[in-house]
């Protein structure tokens, strides 16, 4: 690897240099446009012309001379070669003349010129450094060798990441950086390695596993534009992008069926009695949630993606997309619904879940999912009372399942403080959000799993207004199954309320 830099001028050159740029004296001009032409072009090819056709008459003299001898020997042109190789040379002779022409004018502007303004390359070069990496071709080379490539790779600095990814960097603040401990984030990078490794090229060698996996999880945590996180890891913009989304891919297809998935049988069961006893609610199998990420107002369909709600809080025009999700009492999701647009209620991002198709299919018949005034009562969804007037024994259930709807709400504000990229407006393009999404509800569950602390200071205040659907009861059973729920809390002191 080699540093280009620009020579340094000799009093000898710069009187060179001086003397070629003279102004040319108009009354020694030629009408013809020679303006564009090498230093020295036309007196090379006067020389040349008269030489060549001199030495052509010559030959074609004694060659007419020996075909009118009988007894002829095979002709060599070794005069004719000897020209053509005396040609060769003062042309090669005049190239070089010109081009170290063209090298001192090109250097003379980098030396002297920030005022002039005349050289581009000058002025990049005094704001820019590059390394130059030169590569073997053997399959290119001639037989005598093999040619280089040249590459120019700007320099940029990785102090910072190098720092981070040594043993002794300290783990408090490797947690604040990534918001996970070094175990979990090795652990992680042991599973992706396979999907996310590259090899290394003729041009550059490959990115390693562990920066590729820091530069998403970093990018992620904190929510920092993509020019600081070219500048952490000594990277340029575009490539951190795309790092960013073959993360998130990798996330998704990887350690999505292993760490985010519907609980099967036997850890439903344990998930029932869990809720149970916190609430005293029997056969809950999940808490569950919708939230609101802000975006950019789309090019396309703006209207559907517009908030009202946050817009009249914040007074402030607020564009979102949806994500709902259910989790265990651990506040680890069980299933997870990305994308839909801001303007859709709770209840409408339900019917379009896959969840909803799901219970459709009889699959949560003997399970509760505990959902907020938001959502509609149904045969698998348990929700409070909304009517006013409530009586002692229906304001005692209000209270069991806003336990356990808290739940899931913290388990939200843990996920959009943990992920700082989910808590403002993103450049990301509105079709990488859902994989973007997905990844940090994935990498939250990792951290839930193996108990990772979130720093306080990263407290995050969730806020999303609930609109009562206008048909908040959809099944009468589901009705009387909640008051008999209701009665029997209070009547068996699982209320926590005495009963005068």
């Amino acid at each position: 690897m080699e540093i280009s830099s620009f020579p340094i001028f000799q009093e000898d050159y710069s009187s060179n240099f001086y003397s070629l740029i003279q102004e040319p004296d108009p009354n020694s001009m030629s009408i013809t446009n020679t303006a564009n032409k090498r230093p020295g072009v036309e007196m090379f090819c006067n020389e040349l012309g008269t030489d060549l056709l001199s030495e052509l008459l010559g030959l074609d003299s004694q060659m007419e001379e020996q075909k009118a001898k009988k007894n002829v020997s095979p002709v060599h042109y070794t005069h004719q070669d000897s020209i053509l190789e005396s040609r060769n040379k003062r042309r090669s002779q005049k190239m070089d003349d010109s081009e170290n022409y063209l090298n001192i004018v090109q250097n003379q502007d980098a030396f002297m010129g920030s005022n002039s303004g005349q050289s581009s390359y000058a002025k990049r070069s005094r704001t820019e450094s590059y390394d130059v990496m030169t590569t073997s071709d053997d399959s290119t080379g001639g037989a005598g060798g093999s040619s280089q490539r040249r590459l120019w790779v700007k320099t940029r600095s990785k102090a910072w990441w190098e720092q981070v990814n040594s043993p002794d960097f300290p783990e408090e603040e490797f947690k604040k950086a990534f918001r996970m401990s070094r175990a979990t984030f090795n652990m992680i990078c042991e599973e992706l390695e396979p999907a996310v490794t590259k090899k290394d090229t003729m041009l550059r060698l490959a990115i390693p596993v562990r920066q590729r996996v820091a530069v998403c999880i970093w990018r992620l945590a904190t929510g920092e534009a993509l020019r600081e996180v070219s500048k952490r890891f000594g990277l340029g913009i575009s490539t951190c992008h795309k790092l960013v989304l073959e993360g998130c891919s990798a996330i998704r297809s990887v350690l999505m069926p292993k760490f985010l998935q519907w609980p099967d049988g036997n850890r439903m069961e344990e998930i029932k009695r869990e809720f149970e006893f916190v609430s005293g609610i029997p056969n809950v199998g999940g808490a569950m949630y919708t939230t609101h990420v802000p975006i950019i107002a789309p090019k396309i369909n703006v209207a559907a993606y517009f908030n009202k709600r946050h817009t009249e809080r914040n007074q402030k025009t607020s564009y979102s997309i949806t994500v709902q999700g259910v989790v265990d009492p651990r506040g680890v999701f069980t299933d997870i619904c990305i994308g839909w647009p801001g303007s859709m209620t709770d209840d409408q991002v339900l019917e379009n879940s896959a969840l909803f198709q799901r219970a459709s299919r009889g699959v949560l018949k003997d399970a509760w999912v505990v959902g907020s005034s938001g959502y509609p009562l149904m045969d698998w969804v348990l929700v409070p009372y909304t009517h006013q007037n409530l009586t002692w024994t229906q304001h005692a259930l209000n209270e069991k399942i806003e336990e356990v709807q808290r739940v899931a709400k913290d388990s939200f504000m843990r996920l959009k403080a943990r992920w700082s990229c989910l808590q403002k407006r993103t450049e990301m393009k509105l079709q990488d959000l859902p994989v973007v999404l997905g990844a940090c509800c994935v990498l939250h569950n990792i951290c839930e799993m193996r108990n990772e602390d979130l720093n306080p200071e990263l407290k995050f205040n969730l806020f999303d207004d609930e609109i009562i659907p206008v048909n908040n009861s959809r099944s009468v059973n589901a009705m009387h199954t909640r008051d008999q729920i209701a009665h029997k809390l209070l009547h068996h002191n699982l209320t926590g309320m005495n009963v005068m």
